[in-house]
């Protein structure tokens, strides 16, 4: 006795072939989709590749030059500067970071100056400055909130001074967006966007990048300004907030395990919601396809997809480069 089969519904027309599913694709990547983070060191003719990101460098100014021309070429039109700072410059006053002449500040003019047209998103946060490594200062055992957002306005002040186009705060520190875009106004940076981390979870997946910049905390960790992330009322009155006070756009930090989170803060707000597909997310990655158990190429584009298709409209990611050369070959 045959089974009955529903003959009038055939969802799998849109299937049938790779140029039907193409027509229909709902999500598409391109390269300027993409944030490309870089992270600069002090020196000349420096390229050292990160153990714990495979395949990902840290590099002096002059081939960090180099390296953002390619990326402009390839179509990626923004990129996210991180800076190593040497050890001896680290205190628990930020004193670094609001250096007119720091690494930081440099690094801005120059890529500006080189790449004109390319896009310039600034990490503004005291860890790396830190000598406890901590986003803020440090009294005690406290990291202090009004006295951080204090230096941090002041950091983001040299930035936009250096020519940056977006300030990218990633402390967590309350009301740091009002004061970042109070002192850009007074200061009449009225151009200079901001680029909110507003829910930033505190997640075991940033580990490979604090080994990156050496920025780890010294003690404790950084749970009483991350996020907790079983949590996610308290993003959406985070990011609601952080677009009160200013911001340009906004950031859910990390992606692939935060997806939720990501469409939420798409449903909520009209200003456009980034993604940040951290270092321990690409590290899981990479470290599986080396083993064999996954293949790199298709896991790179499936978890970049989700991101998008999330609700992300721009990301942060280390495959940024390797993406926009695969949709080069495809083009």
């Amino acid at each position: 006795m045959g089974i009955e089969i529903n003959t009038m519904k055939r969802p799998r027309i849109l299937r049938r072939s790779s140029a039907i599913r193409s027509m229909v694709e709902e999500t598409r990547l391109s390269a300027a989709d993409f944030i490309a983070p870089l992270f600069i060191v002090e020196g000349e003719n420096k390229e050292e590749e990160i153990s714990a990101i495979p395949g990902y460098y840290r590099r002096s100014l002059d081939k960090t030059l180099g390296e953002v021309e390619t990326l402009y070429q390839l179509g990626i039109r923004s990129v996210l500067v991180f800076i190593k700072c040497p050890d001896g410059l680290k205190d628990n006053a930020g004193t670094e970071a609001v250096n007119p002449e720091g690494l930081m500040q440099r690094s801005i003019r120059a890529i500006k100056s080189a790449v004109p047209n390319m896009c310039i998103m600034s990490d503004v946060a005291l860890d790396p400055y830190s000598s406890f490594g901590h986003d803020g200062i440090v009294e005690g055992s406290r990291i202090v909130n009004d006295p951080t957002v204090e230096v941090l306005a002041r950091m983001a002040l040299s930035h936009a001074e250096a020519g940056v186009d977006f300030i990218a705060p990633s402390d967590m520190m309350d009301g740091r967006i009002a004061a970042i875009r109070k002192i850009l106004e007074e200061n009449h940076y009225h151009e200079t966007g901001i680029m909110s981390y507003s829910a930033k979870y505190a997640s075991c997946f940033y580990g490979p990048f604090r080994h990156a910049l050496d920025s780890a905390p010294g003690f404790g960790d950084k749970k009483t300004y991350q996020m907790n992330p079983a949590n996610r009322l308290s993003a959406k009155r985070e990011v609601l907030l952080d677009v009160e006070e200013g911001a340009d756009i906004v950031m859910v930090k990390p992606a692939m395990s935060y997806l939720d989170i990501i469409r939420e803060t798409k449903d909520a707000v009209q200003i456009p919601v980034s993604a940040y597909h951290v270092s321990g997310e690409y590290a899981m990655i990479k470290a599986a396809a080396q083993k064999g158990w996954i293949e790199e190429r298709e896991a790179m584009f499936e978890s970049t997809i989700s991101i998008k298709r999330a609700g992300a409209d721009l990301i942060a990611s280390y495959f940024a480069k390797s993406i926009a050369l695969e949709l080069n070959k495809e083009n």
